[in-house]
């Protein structure tokens, strides 16, 4: 698998049907993250942009989940691969307690 940072410019103003769209799009993401296609998801202080890291077979998969956003047609992004992501979870793997 390879790895993608996707930049997006949120809408500056956001109207009603954003907002009601909102706890979809929490759910989607936490389903892309519990599967392990998303690595990170991070929104500025100012709501104004959001920086995800997918797990993903190529960009056109990566584009295919952005797609299915419920918020995609408020979006403008941009994928970038990476040539690596580094996070703690990636160095230690989770302890199991059982």
């Amino acid at each position: 698998m390879a790895q993608y940072m996707v930049s997006i410019n949120l809408p500056e103003s956001i109207d009603n049907n954003f907002v009601s769209l909102i706890p979809d799009q929490r759910v989607y993401v936490d389903t892309l993250i519990a599967k392990g296609t998303i690595l990170s998801y991070s929104l500025s202080v100012d709501r104004t942009k959001l920086w995800i890291i997918f797990s993903c077979q190529n960009e056109k998969e990566v584009a295919k989940y952005l797609n299915r956003f419920p918020i995609a047609e408020y979006l403008e992004y941009e994928i970038i691969e990476l040539l690596f992501h580094n996070s703690p979870e990636m160095v230690f793997p989770a302890i199991s307690l059982n």
